[in-house]
């Protein structure tokens, strides 16, 4: 979800700092970028074991989540990503089944559902929070393959993000990158294809990958 059909990413970024800046811990960006594609839950573990916090996980989270709930409801310019609403329209209508398959946590995944009416589009929506281990661990999108009822020939997933790509081919899976504007330091190279605008998709293209 995050950097494929909305850039909510200055918004987490904004809640991890502030965060951050209350615990009294520097998180460089190069080690922020690695954590691009994994749940809060586990992002927080690394940030607990990386600088020896005493804080239970839960409240980390929970501290964080309210952080960015704050931001997101008071950012006015927070848009779908330009091209990926015609795209799911395009599938959407000519009977391609699309899952959601997000590290994001469940609460943060419907506020972003229902604030562009989203739901009518998608059969599945998994979040990482139900996994103990986060991308590049296949687990979520195995999870996906079942939840389609449908071979992992056939499925293809759009990715941008280096542990998001390494996950999708762990899983066997066709995968496309999408090379954002708002995606950094990420390695794509792992990917299938590479894209830069949605643009570049169609249910006729995707048909035949």
């Amino acid at each position: 979800m995050d950097g494929v059909i909305v850039d909510t990413e200055p918004v987490h970024y904004y809640a991890y700092q502030q965060h951050f800046k209350a615990l009294g811990i520097y998180v460089p960006d190069e080690m922020y970028a690695d954590f691009t594609g994994n749940s809060t839950k586990n992002v927080y573990q690394k940030i607990k074991d990386r600088f020896a916090l005493d804080e239970e996980i839960e409240k980390l989270v929970d501290i964080k989540r309210a952080l960015f709930n704050d931001a997101f409801d008071t950012k006015e310019d927070l848009f779908l990503l330009d091209g990926v609403e015609e795209l799911i329209q395009d599938l959407h209508s000519h009977g391609m089944q699309l899952i959601l398959a997000s590290s994001s946590a469940k609460v943060t995944i419907e506020r972003i559902f229902k604030r562009f009416k989203l739901h009518k589009y998608f059969s599945n929506v998994v979040s990482g929070e139900d996994f103990p281990k986060s991308k590049p661990d296949p687990a979520i999108f195995k999870h996906a393959v079942l939840l389609s009822k449908t071979p992992k020939q056939s499925c293809i997933v759009i990715e941008d993000s280096s542990h998001g790509i390494k996950a999708a081919k762990a899983a066997g899976l066709y995968c496309v990158g999408y090379d954002s504007v708002n995606s950094k330091l990420q390695d794509l190279s792992e990917a299938d294809m590479v894209i830069s605008h949605f643009k570049e998709l169609t249910f006729e293209k995707i048909s035949r990958l």
